[in-house]
């Protein structure tokens, strides 16, 4: 009997791959700007129009100096927006790494069913270029609604939450464990659309870099700092 060659129609072809090979996403790829990470991400870089998570052994070890080159690349056109930071988030900081302050919204709620919300809202609007939202613990439900969102963007989308939460099932293509390292960070891809890798990647950060991470939770500043915008009060280009 022959072999049956199948070809997939080009609309399809993002939702399907062979186990041994790594697949494609619906959106484009953005460069991580570190040349080992992007050798073993699908289309060599962070998906636009997907939810990416971030599985953090604690908050500043470096995942912010991680995102900088695309942040950068992407605050050249478009905004940032920071949904429930850990710290508070400093202009000059931002500005040291080439991130215009001007393009960056800070959200803070008091809820987390707010912060979901205006993530939410943030996703639907379309008008930013990043998000990045930081969450202790989210309902699935509450991650398939992001997802579905951020399908429907070409928003790149990052949500920080414990490494706890690798054991916990998720609708995201694209899972990260990241861990403090000498000298920068220890990254593992728990999750990818392709074969499993179990190898630990390291990312080399520059000291000068590891400063600005500090910077960047205490530092003062010559400016006032960007209003944070309280949920259900978006203005009204974010709706």
């Amino acid at each position: 009997m022959s072999a049956i060659s199948l070809s997939l129609p080009p609309a399809l072809a993002h939702a399907v791959w062979r186990a041994n090979q790594v697949g494609v996403y619906q959106g484009a790829a953005s460069s991580s700007g570190y040349p080992v990470l992007d050798a073993a991400l699908p289309q060599s870089g962070w998906p636009s129009g997907a939810l990416i998570e971030l599985l953090l052994q604690q908050s500043g070890i470096g995942e912010l100096r991680l995102l900088q080159p695309a942040l950068e690349a992407i605050a050249r056109r478009r905004s940032v927006v920071l949904v429930q930071p850990p710290c508070l988030p400093q202009a000059a900081a931002w500005q040291g790494w080439g991130l215009p302050p001007q393009q960056l919204l800070w959200i803070r709620t008091q809820q987390t069913a707010d912060a979901l919300w205006s993530a939410e809202q943030v996703l639907r609007n379309g008008s930013c270029g990043a998000l990045l939202l930081w969450q202790q613990q989210v309902r699935p439900e509450a991650l398939r609604r992001l997802h579905l969102a951020a399908q429907a963007t070409d928003t790149l989308f990052w949500m920080m939450r414990p490494l706890a939460a690798a054991q916990d099932s998720s609708p995201s293509p694209l899972r990260l464990a990241l861990r403090p390292a000498a000298g920068g960070l220890a990254l593992e891809i728990i999750k990818r659309r392709g074969p499993q890798m179990d190898d630990t990647l390291f990312i080399a950060l520059p000291q000068a870099a590891l400063y600005l991470n500090r910077y960047w939770n205490h530092a003062t500043v010559d400016r006032r700092d960007p209003a944070p915008v309280a949920a259900g009060n978006i203005p009204a280009a974010m709706v």
